[in-house]
Order: C-alpha cells, then sequence, then structure tokens
C-alpha cells in the first residue's frame, strides 16, 4: 500500500472492524478530494456538509457523503466530467474503484454517483500480518455517495482551505456562517419520515459550541426554494429561534440518538443523554446567535 495511505491509516489508532470501515471511508473521500482539486472543479463547485465539517473542521463525528454545490444555477452541468480524476487519483493510492449513477426515483436538480471500492480487500492484502485488520470482512464494500446540487440558493459565502493528506491539495468551501445555515435548513425542514436524522441535530450542537454565527440570508434563501418561507419576509434570528422551538417541540430524539450513535466514540455518545426537547430549545435560545 502507498505509504501515504498508510500513514493517513495509523492516524485513526483503529480498535475494531467498524473503525477500520469508517477510517477508510473518510481516506476514500480524502483521496476523491485531492483528484477534484488536480481539475477545475473548484472553480465552479464547493464542498459543504457533514463531511466538509468533518475533515477540514475537526467535526467529531464521520460522515459519509461528499456533497457539493455549484456557485451558480446550471442546467447543464454534467458531473460525469469530473468523475475520471477522482478514479485517477484513487488508482494512484492502490485503490480498485468504479463509480455508477445512483438511479433518482424523481426528478431532481441534484447530480449523484457512487464512488464503490473494495478497498477493505485492498488492506488486507497489502497489510496480511495485521491481525485487527484480518478480522475485517474481505467482501465488505466501501460505498461513497457524490453528488452535487446544480441550482444552488443564492448568499452562500465560501473560503479556500487545505489539506496535505494524502498530497497537498486545496478545496473551496462553504464559511462556516454558510455551513450552519445549510445544517439549521436541514433540521428545519427535512422529512424525518419514518426516521429522524441524528447527526443533523448532533452537528447543530457541534456550531452552537463553536459559537457560530449563521448567514440568515443564505438560510432563507434556502427556505424560500423549499417553499418553506414568504420571500416578501424576511428571516430575523427571533423569527429563527421561534421556527426552531416549534420544530423541536415535535422531534422523536430517541430515535435522533439511534441514527447517530454509529458515527461517534463511545464518550461522545455519552452526551446524547441529555438530547430532548427542552435541552434543544434551551440551548437554542441561549447560544444561536
Amino acid at each position: 500500500m502507498n505509504d501515504a495511505i498508510m500513514t493517513m491509516m495509523e492516524q485513526y489508532n483503529c480498535k475494531n472492524n467498524e473503525d477500520y470501515e469508517n477510517a477508510l471511508k473518510e481516506i476514500v473521500q480524502e483521496v476523491a478530494l485531492s483528484g477534484l482539486a488536480r481539475s477545475d472543479f473548484f472553480s465552479k463547485a464547493s464542498f459543504y456538509g457533514g463531511t466538509a465539517l468533518r475533515i477540514f473542521h475537526g467535526l467529531p463525528r464521520y460522515s459519509e457523503d461528499l456533497d457539493f454545490s455549484l456557485d451558480k444555477p446550471d442546467s447543464a452541468f454534467e458531473i460525469d466530467k469530473y468523475l475520471p480524476y477522482v478514479e485517477k487519483e484513487l488508482a494512484a493510492y492502490n485503490f480498485s474503484m468504479t463509480v455508477r449513477k445512483k438511479e433518482k426515483t424523481k426528478e431532481t436538480t441534484v447530480q449523484s454517483a457512487f464512488i464503490k471500492g473494495n478497498t477493505i480487500q485492498n488492506i488486507l492484502e497489502i497489510m496480511p500480518r495485521d491481525i485487527s485488520i484480518r478480522g475485517v470482512n474481505p467482501d465488505a464494500m466501501i460505498k461513497i455517495k457524490f453528488e452535487i446540487d446544480t441550482n444552488p440558493p443564492e448568499s452562500a459565502e465560501y473560503q479556500y482551505m487545505n489539506s496535505i493528506n494524502p498530497t497537498p491539495y486545496r478545496v473551496k468551501l462553504y464559511d462556516l456562517p454558510s455551513l450552519f445555515a445549510g445544517k439549521t435548513h436541514a433540521v428545519l425542514c427535512r422529512d424525518y419520515k419514518n426516521r429522524v436524522k441524528g447527526r443533523d441535530f448532533f452537528d447543530y450542537i457541534w456550531y452552537l459550541q463553536k459559537g457560530c454565527k449563521i448567514n440568515l440570508l443564505h438560510l432563507q434563501k434556502r427556505m424560500e426554494q423549499s417553499d418553506k418561507w414568504d420571500s416578501s419576509e424576511e428571516l430575523t434570528l427571533d423569527r429563527l429561534k421561534g421556527l426552531l422551538t416549534d420544530r423541536f417541540s415535535t422531534v422523536d430524539f430517541n430515535s435522533a440518538k439511534a441514527d447517530v450513535e454509529k458515527f461517534l466514540t463511545s464518550h461522545d455518545r455519552e452526551a446524547l443523554a441529555v438530547w430532548d426537547s427542552e435541552f434543544f430549545i434551551d440551548i437554542t435560545k441561549k447560544y444561536l446567535k
């Protein structure tokens, strides 16, 4: 295995199969980003979402997807132009990868693909004497969803950030207030149906802990695009706190805890004990700014 990938794996101090799978998935995400950075992708699009927080801001949970947004609406944008850069980069680090389209059941402005690879088997072949790795299912498949929004809401702000793993590269991503707006939009507007996405609420707390301000205008534009806000009105912080209070009052936080547990360390799982409507309403009143 490539020395850079081995060094990245060692930094995770994996203890069990789940640790190795999560670490491998994150390494593949970073390799994919470095491949995209070799193209002109980040002159047209920006990185956002949980994985952006995890890799560039130290969010203490694993994230599954690579989410991007065009800087300007472009219905003619084709993601296929950039997938070969990802495949080539992955191959350079001894990952055998294929890319396939995700079939959509309804019309959407989000283009999607899966990055797939038998990466665990690759590690087993290269490090056969590692007992802990031997315990990983050699047939396990790492899947990473790669999505890009071709009709982005207005008023996001951006920043460039750098990484040195697995090789030095630079990406453009939403700044923290705009990322916070995107997460708050998910908390308010995501249709949870039968399963609450607890990762939304974990990330929401993280932003509050960091003292992040929220890009209210970008959040308003996102809500307008989702038909959740009247464009003739202004979304203020007080009105947002009211909306969040209403939302938290209806959430099944037991379901939220069950969703997020597998993405957390045992230490972070302990903090889930305080999750209930009263907790989220209180911290929103105190810390959202």
